[in-house]
């Protein structure tokens, strides 16, 4: 299981790497750097925007979602609600779906009810996950083995 709390973009990156068996030369060329400089972008943490974008092309896997599903497990419940005072009033900003519960997330918090570091109940509350979808997962994913 990946540890959305603490991410490591550099380690992610490195695996990811590591996984699609991409030549260092094509890594090199795509990124316009060296070899010593590629490696370093293991060390890090976090990269810029930009750079993060360009791995996210070569690699062909999304390194945005890590943070996505960070906000959606982490972030306080009051700052993930958009307050809207009057409806016709249009924001500028790129609307995407409400909740994106990707099944990284729904095995993470699955395995945190199985593992039984949470209750369904605390699982609901801290992560403001509907009753209807927390049950919905259960029945699909899990079957028998929370019961």
């Amino acid at each position: 299981m990946e540890d959305f709390k603490n991410i490591h973009i550099g380690e992610f990156i490195k695996k990811r790497i590591e996984e699609s068996a991409i030549e260092m030369d094509r890594i090199t060329g795509f990124m316009n750097s060296t070899v010593e400089e590629i490696k370093e972008v293991f060390s890090k943490p976090s990269l810029d925007t930009e750079v993060l974008l360009r791995w996210s092309k070569l690699l062909r896997y999304d390194f945005f979602r890590l943070y996505t599903q960070h906000i959606m497990l982490y972030a306080p419940v009051g700052s993930r609600e958009i307050v809207v005072e009057e409806e016709n009033v249009i924001d500028s900003m790129p609307r995407f779906r409400k909740n994106i519960y990707t099944p990284e997330i729904i095995q993470f918090i699955l395995e945190l009810i199985v593992s039984k570091n949470k209750t369904k109940q605390e699982v609901m509350k801290d992560y403001n996950i509907p009753k209807t979808t927390l049950y919905k997962w259960i029945a699909k994913y899990q079957k028998k083995e929370i019961e």
